[in-house]
């Protein structure tokens, strides 16, 4: 499995960034994919999960209502759509993915992380 991030940069606060992420190199199609960031000092948390089966999303409390996941399974590409952005979201983004099969519960993936991960890519929100 390869994931690819790529739409970081440098944002000011209350701006908008989207993250892409191509996953490829596999052929189940029983999975779980999503989104990780590790601000300096910090341990690595979990920012918002795709269930492949039935299209169920999950959230950290401190992105809901600001950021947006959705997934072209046409193109095997997740986004994360991040609005209203603040200075803490300031971190290394992940995508990362789970499979084959899932566990149900997003809080899992969030405290164990996942088999799969990517290149991070930086999210910079100034002041």
């Amino acid at each position: 499995v390869q994931l690819q991030a790529s739409g970081g940069g440098l944002v000011q606060a209350g701006g908008s960034l989207r993250l892409s992420c191509v996953a490829s190199g596999f052929v189940f199609d029983d999975y779980t994919i999503g989104w990780f960031r590790q601000a300096p000092g910090k341990e690595r948390e979990g920012v918002s999960l795709m269930w492949s089966t039935d299209g169920r999303i999950y959230y950290a409390d401190s992105v809901k209502s600001r950021f947006t996941i959705s997934y072209d399974n046409a193109k095997r590409t997740v986004y994360l759509q991040m609005n209203g952005l603040k200075p803490e979201d300031t971190a290394i983004y992940y995508c990362a993915l789970d499979g084959p099969g899932s566990m149900s519960d997003g809080d899992y993936y969030f405290r164990h992380g996942m088999d799969y991960w990517g290149k991070g890519s930086q999210v910079t929100v100034s002041s």
